[in-house]
């Protein structure tokens, strides 16, 4: 498919420009001459504006793609049509890479097109869950209704985020500046004082050798281990990328002390919350499955997707593999089983996730007041390790003499 500027004059003598997605310039004619338009020109759009859409390209953020979905479907009920909305929208957009998309999905509907396969050419706008819940809308006639419910979902989304985010940026910073000054203290003050013990005429402390060989080594190699680091981290994200890779990452941080139950908590609750609103909808049972494995962000809870994936296909029930992960808690398990007993799986996934994300709430403020007093005794232990390394020469010289 490629991009075709136009210019015609219609049947009031006015120009007329625009641009139309077509396979070749023959079906660009035969559209236009369907309008009724006097062509002038047509010329294909060169790769350039691509090159510069992508060099433009910054992931859209998910209050953007709310506040869309929002607009969208308040046109949709009021009976805008999708072109007109997909015109006052682009104009909205200050992203210039989603106002990009924003123009070809209204393209790609001129020339028939359906809403759906429109989303679905960018997958890093619109994800699989966004494309599927607008296919059922149109097919259902419900669209306007099913674009509140993914905004919905997508709010509820962020909220869960940020949360996660509030409770992991403090340590990191922390952490991060705390690595940083003991790192200038090992290679900016340490060489003084060590420089000074040299016309000592006596045995250092043992704390003290220690700490000037982990200064010399930081001295002489500081860049190699930050290479090191850099080389660690790299060799990890590449193991990531495999599924072995995965699957070990992603059990283990699941099983992390502190932030492990944390990790669960959000994920369980994102799963319920996305295979509640995807059967809500109307989506296949098979085909929600298949979305919420992909979307849940853990190849842990992916693979028991799978696992009950198989599971429905055989005709055996949800809850049953569930059992078998040692993932999911009892009480979820037990309440999705009374769910596909009782016909009300829909709500009993989203009180679930209404509850993990109380859950969620409880953890981050119970995760914020312990790691405060575990960051200071860390911060307590190295710095006071390296000023009673420093001090105590002095101090035995001074009891000597």
């Amino acid at each position: 498919m490629a991009t075709f500027k136009y210019v015609a004059k219609d049947q009031n003598s006015r120009t007329v420009t625009g641009k139309i997605v077509a396979e070749n310039q023959g079906v660009v004619v035969e559209e236009l001459r369907k309008r009724q338009l006097t062509i002038i020109s047509v010329k294909a759009i060169r790769e350039a504006t691509a090159a510069k859409s992508s060099f433009q390209l910054k992931k859209v953020k998910e209050e953007d793609l709310v506040m869309f979905t929002r607009q969208l479907a308040t046109m949709v009920e009021a009976g805008i049509p999708i072109l007109q909305a997909a015109d006052a929208l682009q104009e909205q957009v200050s992203h210039p890479y989603f106002k990009s998309v924003i123009v070809n999905i209204r393209d790609d509907i001129q020339v028939g097109s359906s809403m759906s396969a429109a989303f679905a050419k960018h997958p890093k706008v619109f994800d699989t869950l966004f494309v599927n819940m607008v296919k059922v809308g149109e097919t259902g006639g419900v669209l306007s209704s099913i674009l509140d419910r993914i905004a919905a979902y997508l709010e509820k989304t962020i909220k869960l985020k940020r949360k996660v985010k509030s409770a992991l940026i403090y340590p990191i910073v922390v952490v991060s500046m705390a690595m940083i000054i003991t790192v200038i203290l090992l290679v900016k003050v340490v060489p003084t004082f060590a420089g000074i013990y040299d016309s000592f005429d006596s045995e250092l402390p043992g704390m003290t050798k220690i700490l000037i060989q982990v200064s010399d080594i930081l001295q002489n190699y500081l860049l190699y281990v930050i290479g090191g680091c850099i080389l660690f981290g790299f060799l990890v994200s590449r193991w990531y990328k495999t599924d072995s890779g995965r699957l070990a990452l992603d059990s283990l941080s699941l099983k992390i002390p502190v932030f492990g139950p944390l990790i669960r908590k959000v994920a369980i609750s994102r799963f319920s919350r996305t295979l509640s609103t995807l059967l809500q909808t109307g989506v296949p049972i098979l085909e929600s499955l298949d979305i919420v494995g992909k979307s849940s962000g853990n190849y842990v809870i992916e693979k028991v997707v799978d696992n009950v994936k198989g599971s429905v296909r055989e005709g055996e029930s949800i809850a049953a593999p569930l059992v078998k992960s040692g993932v999911f808690p009892p009480m979820v398990v037990r309440m999705i089983a009374i769910g596909e007993t009782s016909g009300q799986l829909e709500k009993m996934l989203t009180k679930i996730a209404e509850f993990y994300d109380d859950q969620v709430d409880a953890a981050v403020a119970g995760l914020t007041s312990m790691i405060e007093p575990l960051i200071i005794g860390f911060l307590g232990i190295v710095v006071g390790f390296i000023v009673i390394a420093l001090f105590l020469p002095i101090i035995s010289i001074t009891q000597i003499l």
